[in-house]
Formats: structure tokens, C-alpha cells, sequence
């Protein structure tokens, strides 16, 4: 699953750096924006990817804090 995640991150930032690119040509307006769309399917999936994945497990909870930073070392 990590090494999916990991392409499908590189995948999805070179097809934005592309489409970012078109973007700056005189291309047919319904062609980006169905680039558009599969653009942003891309972002969604990997994001659904990376938060969703089933080989990380942890049994740290919301109020463990950062382990490295304490709550009383903030300053409010």
C-alpha cells in the first residue's frame, strides 16, 4: 500500500504540474476542464489513500498530545 500511495502522489503532481502547464496555452476550454475534473479525482484519491490506510496502526489517541511537545511547554 505505501509504495501505491508513494506513486500515486508522484503521478498526481507531475498530471498537476502538466495541466497547470496546459492551463497557460490556448487549449479548447471543455478539454481542461474534463482535465480539471480528472485533476481533482486524483487529489481526492490520494488523499483518501493516505489517510485510509489499513497497514498503520497506532494505539495513540487525540489526547496523547505530540510525544515530542508537551501541552504544558505551549505558549497561549
Amino acid at each position: 500500500m505505501k509504495n501505491f500511495a508513494i506513486k500515486l502522489m508522484w503521478l498526481t503532481t507531475i498530471y498537476l504540474v502538466v495541466f497547470a502547464a496546459l492551463c497557460q496555452t490556448k487549449l479548447f476550454f471543455p478539454v481542461l476542464m474534463g482535465l480539471y475534473f480528472i485533476g481533482v479525482s486524483l487529489l481526492l484519491l490520494l488523499i483518501f489513500i493516505v489517510l485510509h490506510d489499513e497497514e498503520y496502526k497506532t494505539n495513540k489517541k487525540f489526547k496523547d498530545w505530540y510525544q515530542d511537545n508537551s501541552k504544558k511547554n505551549l505558549v497561549h
